[in-house]
């Protein structure tokens, strides 16, 4: 019996670069109206999550059945996560719950993470999620 190989997965953390020098690198990740879908992907950088307007979306970690993780913005959630050297992030997918389209935007740091594991996500508590291990800061 041949094994099932190993599904590969994008390390673009959204469907448009906006910006990349060799220090930073700027996606958005555009989201259609009603559950508009950016695929199973990876963060394999420390990286700031910015959302200018408010919107809901859905997260589904690769392997689970079920959309787990439910996120709240309003306008200007901000939203950073050290990935540290032993990433990448296991694989995930988002949806939105919103009746119009959204866009968010991932500002990685591409140079070495002063850190050598994933740190607990930090905000600026203008938003919520349900995904574990989050630190308010201002």
């Amino acid at each position: 019996m041949t094994p099932e190989p190993t599904p590969t997965f994008t390390s673009a953390p959204g469907d448009e670069l906006v910006f990349e020098n060799d220090r930073i690198r700027v996606w958005a990740m555009n989201l259609e109206a009603e559950g508009g879908t950016y695929e199973f992907h990876e963060h394999h950088h420390d990286h700031l999550i910015l959302w200018p307007t408010a919107g809901r979306a859905q997260g589904q970690d690769y392997g689970d059945d079920e959309w787990k993780v439910a996120q709240e913005a309003e306008r200007g959630y901000a939203f950073f996560k050290t990935v540290g050297r032993g990433g990448p992030l296991p694989p995930h997918r988002l949806r939105n719950l919103e009746d119009h389209p959204v866009t968010h935007y991932i500002i990685e740091l591409l140079q070495e993470s002063p850190s050598e594991g994933p740190l607990p996500h930090e905000t600026n508590g203008r938003g919520t999620t349900t995904r574990p291990h989050t630190t308010t800061r201002f």
